[in-house]
């Protein structure tokens, strides 16, 4: 029974999460921490953190995770499954007619209309990851600085997750 509420769950955030990445964390953290209860609100920042370190997309990562965690390899695979195949089946169907219609005004439209909104699950989920990772003044002295060396230095973001370690490291460990 896991097995199939695994791929529904996944298969729904494939479905529904728009925009990828980012995007996809407010209905990654509803699905997985709010409605079903797979993980703690600790578990899913979690997971944002190591999806950083690991190479693929965060939907796969927690899929793969959330699945391995409830049902094994089979929960793994399932979970995986899951949130990959509408975007494939979306993905090999819509490539017929974008490249038919990529001149459409109407495709042009809804495009356009999609990125703010984009935009906006990106800052909701910012907001809501922010509230539960700030948990004290050095937390935010360790965003602070990443977060300015990112956007003035360009820093290189292995370089930044590093830094982010030696100083949580640094401020509490000693």
């Amino acid at each position: 029974m896991i097995i199939l509420k695994l791929f529904l769950a996944f298969l729904k955030i494939g479905a529904f999460g728009f925009g990828g990445g980012y995007a996809m964390l407010p209905l990654i953290e509803r699905e997985i921490v709010t409605n079903n209860h797979w993980l703690s609100y600790r578990e899913f920042i979690d997971i944002i953190a190591i999806s950083q370190m690991t190479p693929g997309p965060i939907a796969i990562n927690s899929a793969t995770f959330v699945g391995y965690k409830m049902g094994g390899f089979l929960g793994s695979a399932a979970a995986t499954l899951g949130v990959v195949t509408f975007s494939f089946i979306l993905v090999t169907i819509a490539t017929h007619y974008v490249e038919k219609f990529k001149e459409s005004k109407a495709l042009k439209s809804v495009l356009l209309g999609m990125k703010p909104a984009m935009i906006g699950l990106i800052i909701s989920a910012f907001i809501s990851l922010g509230s539960k990772s700030y948990l004290d003044v050095k937390s935010v002295i360790i965003g602070g600085i990443i977060g300015a060396l990112l956007f003035s230095k360009k820093v290189h973001p292995i370089m930044a997750i590093v830094l982010s370690g030696v100083l949580g490291l640094v401020f509490y460990s000693f």
